[in-house]
């Protein structure tokens, strides 16, 4: 199995050869993606073949084996993975993927991206959330010891952004876990918490659905930014700062975002056979 990986701003994936005719188990991504039995990363981006003309397919697996709809700096890598191998030009091209078709243009030589990520929403029903249709804007979760004022948003997967003053890794860690799989968020949620540097400028941590703990995130920080902006704390650009690095978010007056941000090459290679074959259980499961 052929494969390149690549990083966001410290955010992996691994993505798998064109040519892979089917798509790798739960159990097979769970364990590409392990750090010490495996290729180790954030996720795994599978090429599909697409019947409409001129766009490229995606489907994007987190970590735990699950699928994402949606993944900005998974999209910025597939887009760089496509220029790398001539699949794609210097112009601006269309990925389908679950959570929608986006437009991605490559620039600097491979090193920068731009995706148009699609519309944000703040509709419950879109999201979702649970409870009656309306917009999810500073509603009270209590977690633990502690309640948070929330705002929800889709981007074509679903967030929880969480705008507070003391943001750090020990906070993501200790609430991220919890917020993800709220029962209000039937299909789980990405979670992020929101401190504001500026008209022009934030920082968040990150807790990704599927993926925990994590560096970066391109749909993450245009969730923030979205929110940001529509509670009046930053306007239509936005540098959103992360451990990992930080991305430019830009949003039109129809909520249309737009991300530019860094893609590196790390390596590529063949994962061999053996590693699926001698696989008795990653630490942690029965």
């Amino acid at each position: 199995m052929r494969y390149a990986k690549y990083h966001g701003l410290g955010n992996d994936y691994i993505v798998l050869d064109v040519g892979q005719s089917a798509a790798p188990t739960t159990d097979q991504i769970r364990l590409i993606c392990h750090r010490n039995y495996g290729v180790g990363g954030d996720g795994v981006l599978l090429p599909t073949q697409q019947a409409r003309p001129g766009a490229h397919g995606l489907r994007i697996f987190n970590p735990d084996g699950s699928e994402a709809e949606k993944s900005g700096n998974g999209l910025r890598i597939f887009s760089r993975y496509l220029w790398d191998n001539k699949l794609a030009t210097d112009k601006p091209f269309e990925i389908d993927t679950k959570g929608g078709t986006v437009r991605a243009q490559v620039h600097q030589g491979g090193e920068s991206v731009t995706v148009e990520m699609g519309r944000v929403s703040f509709d419950s029903q879109a999201i979702p959330v649970a409870g009656p249709p309306r917009e999810v804007l500073n509603e009270d979760i209590y977690v633990l010891d502690r309640t948070f004022k929330f705002c929800a948003a889709t981007v074509g997967n679903p967030h929880c952004v969480i705008p507070i003053d003391d943001v750090t890794k020990e906070t993501v860690l200790k609430y991220g876990p919890i917020i993800e799989c709220d029962p209000r968020f039937p299909n789980r949620t990405n979670v992020q918490f929101v401190r504001v540097i500026g008209p022009d400028s934030i920082y968040i941590e990150i807790w990704e659905r599927g993926a925990g703990y994590t560096l970066a995130s391109g749909s993450s920080s245009c969730a923030a930014a979205s929110v940001a902006h529509r509670l009046g704390l930053c306007g239509r650009h936005v540098s959103v700062h992360m451990p990992g690095g930080y991305l430019q978010i830009s949003i039109d007056d129809d909520w249309r975002l737009t991300m530019t941000g860094p893609v590196v090459k790390v390596c590529e290679g063949t994962i061999s056979s053996e590693m699926f074959a001698i696989r008795r259980g990653l630490p942690g499961e029965a």
